[in-house]
């Protein structure tokens, strides 16, 4: 499937952004703990207060690994089928070291998921207080010439993927927080020039709405701006009060929210707009630091979508971010969950499409046949993974077994241990006594015999 811009022409360009952290990678296991996913986080989650929906949990697509091609095959199957049109992956760059770059360097090499994308390049400080700021800084983003050549030339072979989404004919790409580079006219003059240079159309550079700045794109350069809601939502809706919450927790209305965004007017510039169908980040903050948004519904979700699709008319560019696919941890996905399943998606789709699919599970492709040899290496490592799942289960209740054993076997011996030192004190009790009496024996029997021995003459 190309992205082209023809394929979508009449239709609502809805692109979800792809949050690709959900398998392990070294820093996380460092400093989070081994094994750390952001399903860590929403596992945990706990309500706030009366009412409040957590935790938010998976039910199609189950707490997946994005190693595995099947989940990203299904992902894309299920987006396409409720009318979204591209993911939009978080791209995390540090100066030429790449974090949780893992899953879109699979799809860019292999060709799937055959499914439209996008990059947004998540510039921010990696600290660990999610919050991007100065404080305990995990992997700073530092700035210079150098990289900015090496990040475009990494970019170019993305830019040449056929799947890669385009707006009138140029890539499409995303910077969330473009106020922190230090020249960033610089940067993507010199961007552009690498890309004129390998014969490829100059990216379509958008300005993310973060952090308080609302300036016009072309003061950075930029060629647009987009929302990036929740940025902005405090600027505009007053907060709810939400009885048994804490008073630090930031609580806003979802349905007020929708009502302010759809009335709202577009600056002088283009702008792309953003929804989302709901958000709570408690997973990821203390009691007292969250951000939560209450009263969310698919119903409301599909007015705001409505609403926003009128705005991205008025922009010339039928073009809406969904905030997010897979945002577990903030509450903001459209993937199934076990309270509204797909209705999120099925919003989606009456949007684009008119309608929901009639049959959209025989659109999503099912687990892989037991009878079909492996065909490719990612077969090959699910049928290993299985084996090893199987062996490891085996063991694991063959362990649980020899435990049990042991400890029934250490339990008895502690038993009679215990028998065995109480009858050891009975024995110990009787011999004292034995001897005392064998004492009091000796003793009398010594005076009897002094008194029947002879008297000398």
């Amino acid at each position: 499937m190309s992205a082209t811009d023809s394929t979508t022409e009449q239709l609502l360009r809805v692109v979800a952004f792809y949050l690709p952290q959900f398998h392990p990678v070294p820093e996380n296991d460092a400093w989070w703990g081994s094994g750390f996913t952001e399903w860590t986080n929403v596992v945990r989650a706990r309500p706030r207060f009366p009412d409040h929906y957590q935790p938010h949990l998976p039910t199609e697509l189950g707490f997946y690994d994005l190693r595995v091609p099947e989940v990203r095959e299904q992902q894309a199957a299920l987006a396409r089928a409720y009318g979204i049109e591209a993911f939009c992956y978080y791209h995390y760059w540090f100066n030429g070291r790449g974090v949780l770059d893992r899953v879109f360097r699979e799809v860019l090499r292999s060709g799937r998921p055959d499914f439209p994308f996008c990059l947004c390049w998540a510039n921010e400080n990696w600290t660990r207080h999610w919050d991007a700021g100065n404080g305990d800084i995990l992997i700073a983003q530092d700035y210079d010439e150098e990289d900015d050549l090496n990040h475009i030339r990494y970019l170019i072979d993305a830019f040449r993927d056929p799947r890669y989404l385009t707006v009138d004919g140029r890539p499409l790409l995303m910077l969330y927080r473009v106020q922190k580079l230090p020249q960033p006219r610089r940067t993507f003059d010199l961007w552009r020039k690498e890309c004129a240079a390998a014969d490829i159309p100059e990216p379509l550079i958008v300005k993310f709405e973060t952090h308080g700045n609302f300036d016009d794109p072309a003061d950075y350069g930029c060629d647009m701006a987009a929302q990036f809601l929740p940025h902005g939502v405090g600027e505009n809706v007053p907060m709810a009060n939400v009885s048994g919450c804490h008073p630090g927790n930031a609580v806003f209305d979802y349905e007020r929210v929708v009502d302010t965004f759809v009335e709202q007017s577009s600056p002088p510039w283009v702008r792309v707009p953003s929804v989302f169908p709901a958000w709570d980040n408690s997973p990821r903050r203390k009691d007292g630091e969250a951000l939560i948004f209450v009263n969310n519904s698919p119903a409301a979700f599909e007015r705001w979508l409505r609403g926003a699709d009128e705005l991205a008319r008025e922009q010339g560019q039928r073009l809406v971010f969904v905030n997010a696919w897979n945002e577990w941890a903030e509450g903001a996905h459209l993937e199934p969950d076990e309270r509204d399943g797909r209705a999120f998606l099925d919003a989606i789709s009456r949007v684009v499409h008119g309608d929901v699919p009639s049959d959209p599970d025989a659109l999503l492709p099912g687990p892989p046949r037991e009878t079909l040899a492996p065909s490719t290496f990612a077969d090959l490592y699910l049928e290993l993974y299985a084996d090893y799942r199987k062996l490891q289960r085996s063991t694991t209740d063959l362990m649980a077994s020899m435990e049990r054993r042991i400890r029934l076997a250490a339990d008895e011996r502690d038993r009679l241990l215990r028998a065995s030192r109480e009858q050891a004190a009975q024995l110990a009790e009787w011999g004292r006594r034995l001897e005392a009496e064998l004492d009091i024996a000796r003793r009398q029997l010594g005076a009897r015999g002094a008194e029947l021995s002879p008297v000398s003459p």
